[in-house]
């Protein structure tokens, strides 16, 4: 598939890394108010969204962020104070601009009161620096007795959406005075290139102006342009004056080649593509097995040998392909730093927001569906597992709470945890509204990990009051269905009085996987590798015994099995030894009696249709080499059945029994 190129979307893309970027600063800023380089990262945000929208026709965007960019400015110059006031108001304009960008003409109007508001806040601080206007001031760094710039566009500028007129109008808000336009190299009229640029201009600053400033009115056409800064007059030390103008011009060339460096070590690809390539990569390992399968059959030693060649590439090839899909999940983790700075606002209650692990990397695919379960855990974390300021003062804790978001690989899959600091969960409350809602009986008995997973059934809530954030019993369910829709599983852990602690376990890709391929039957059946411990003979013992769960002594330790045949229904002749597969789903490790064990092969996951898309025991399909399906077992849906199953079995031997 070819994907044409759409100069507004390459700069809506633009925009919201660039967004995300201003978002982060704001919010470190809010906790390290006297960072200058952040007030710089800042504004070097905005004043690239104001040139990439006067640029591609945003001009509202542009216009609004002007606004913006100048009420920052005075930050910038220490003449106001980052406050959480400011940060809540710019945080507030970073929302409209992104309003702006997706939706061109239909918010231009909610503008105004926030750049009144922003503009209100900023000028409380009008006394704080410099009592000269703007622009009118010397910079810091820059030379005493004026500054005289010299610049040429590169001869595609123009051709390339840059307006020197809107470079000029930066210059002069900088508090140019004398702009001349340099002809000297102007072609004759029949040589011109109606799109070329040809001229040259020098623009004198008697007040001064630093490198830093002029660096940022050239932000996008940094490279190949020709740029000199040189004093009007001779300081009392020019030799020092020189080498510090000569400096300046060096560092800037220097962040010139740096980025280049940077923007030439990357490349954007739409994520479309990278879908399509895994498609291909998982068709090329369907019919490598389907080859290798056939000459496994004959004796051509050359064909054997092409074939085992082919599975080394594609091999490689999967391998290759799967770490470009990989993305680390600190992308993802930045976003909540948001919620929860706008959550804390809204409880009353103050947070810290701690993550590590970000350098773990996902699918990207799975990335992009787990959001949203991580939004709905780290807002509960917050309304129902840390507790206000007073609660937190009476149980001797420190009046701010912390939720801490953390990744770390565990062998083939990824754990995430979301843990807070605060009361825990009272399995005494659950155990009751269990009871209420008749999903427990009260004289039955549960560990208090099973009654926690309750927490996770449709409807469960055990909120005293509805808000506006939770409480409905909406969502956990959700959390907890999209989760295993990932072949992943979610726990939970708590200490009365100290936190919750829930762990997401997932696969690092739903791609391609290795598995272990068995058979039940007449039918079969793949098992991720990632969950397979260990495989045992069943004894001859437990071979005769009734349908139903049992268990093995493996190494001194008791391990429940599972007869698939039974599971299945599956009717066709019992192998003579049979073998159990161990199996691990989240703490509980469970054993899947097969018929025969074939061997490991590279399982491309093909979805079920929507036809079979509530059959739980299963995850999705595989072609095999020699061209049959196979079904992917869900290990985690598997457990789950064979204990109603099981308890199903119990209540019919109970009843024949009365």
């Amino acid at each position: 598939m070819t994907l044409s190129s759409d100069p507004a979307e390459t700069f809506r893309q633009e925009a919201r890394d660039l967004l995300d970027t201003l978002e982060q600063t704001l919010l470190d800023l809010e906790h390290d108010p006297g960072d200058s380089a952040l007030v710089d990262a800042s504004f070097r945000a905005m004043h690239t969204l104001k040139g990439s929208g006067a640029m591609f026709g945003y001009d509202e965007v542009a216009d609004f962020v002007h606004e913006f960019e100048t009420a920052f400015d005075r930050v910038r110059k220490g003449k106001a104070a980052i406050s959480p006031g400011l940060v809540v108001i710019a945080l507030a304009a970073k929302d409209h601009i992104a309003d702006l960008v997706g939706e061109p003409g239909q918010h231009a109007a909610k503008g105004a009161p926030i750049l009144e508001a922003l503009r209100n806040t900023v000028d409380t601080g009008r006394n704080a620096g410099s009592a000269a206007p703007a622009g009118t001031a010397p910079a810091a760094g820059a030379p005493a007795g004026g500054v005289r710039v010299r610049f040429r566009l590169p001869s595609d500028a123009i051709a390339f959406g840059t307006d020197p007129l809107l470079l000029l109008d930066e210059m002069r808000e900088l508090g140019a005075d004398r702009v001349v336009g340099l002809t000297d190299r102007l072609p004759p009229l029949d040589e011109m290139d109606p799109s070329g640029t040809y001229l040259g201009w020098e623009v004198t600053f008697e007040a001064g102006i630093s490198a830093e400033q002029i660096d940022d009115v050239f932000l996008f056409v940094r490279d190949g342009m020709e740029l000199t800064l040189e004093p009007l007059q001779p300081p009392q030390a020019p030799k020092d004056a020189s080498e510090a103008a000569a400096s300046a011009d060096t560092a800037r060339r220097g962040r010139d080649a740096e980025g280049r460096a940077a923007a030439a070590s990357s490349l954007r690809v739409p994520a479309e593509r990278l879908d399509e390539l895994m498609d291909r990569v998982g068709e090329l390992v369907i019919a490598q097995s389907r080859l290798a399968q056939i000459a496994s059959a004959g004796d051509d030693l050359n064909l054997k040998a092409v074939v085992e060649e082919l599975e080394r590439l594609s091999s490689g090839l999967r391998d290759t392909t799967m770490g470009i899909r990989m993305v680390p999940i600190g992308t993802l983790f930045s976003r909540f730093r948001r919620l929860v700075h706008d959550l804390s606002g809204e409880l009353g209650k103050e947070i810290d927001f701690v993550t590590s692990g970000e350098e773990t990397e996902l699918d990207k695919t799975m990335i992009e569906r787990l959001a949203d379960p991580l939004v709905h855990l780290i807002r509960n974390a917050i309304d129902h597992g840390v507790e206000g300021p007073e609660a937190r003062g009476r149980a001797g804790k420190p009046a701010r709470g912390r939720v801490r978001l953390s990744a770390a690989h565990t062998g083939a899959e990824v754990a995430i945890s979301i843990a807070d600091d605060g009361a825990g969960l009272d399995p005494a409350r659950i155990r009751a509204k269990a009871e209420q809602n008749g999903l427990l009986t009260s004289d039955q008995k549960v560990t208090d990990q099973e009654l926690y997973q309750f927490v996770f059934h449709p409807g469960f809530s055990t909120a005293s009051q509805v808000t506006s954030i939770s409480g409905r019993g909406v969502g956990m369910d959700v959390v907890k269905r999209t989760i295993e829709g990932l072949r992943g599983t979610i726990d939970l852990t708590s200490t009365p009085g100290q936190g919750t602690v829930a762990t997401l376990r997932l696969p690092l890709t739903l791609a391609i996987i290795e598995s272990m391929l068995v058979q039940v039957g007449n039918g079969r059946y793949a098992i991720p590798l990632s969950a397979v411990e260990e495989c045992v003979e069943l004894p001859a013992a437990q071979d005769g015994k009734a349908a139903g769960r049992n268990f093995l002594n493996i190494r001194g330790r008791l391990v429940p099995f599972l007869r698939l045949r039974e599971l299945f229904k599956t009717r066709a002749e019992r192998a003579e030894h049979q073998k159990v597969v161990i199996v691990s789903a989240g703490e509980a490790r469970v054993g899947l009696v097969v018929d025969q064990i074939i061997g490991n092969s590279q399982t491309v996951i093909k979805s079920l249709s929507k036809l079979h898309a509530d059959v739980e025991t299963f995850s999705g399909a595989t072609i095999l080499g020699d061209g049959t399906v196979a079904m992917i077992l869900d290990v985690s849906a598997l457990v789950g059945f064979g204990q109603a199953y099981e308890s199903r079995l119990r209540g019919e031997q109970l009843g024949r029994v009365a």
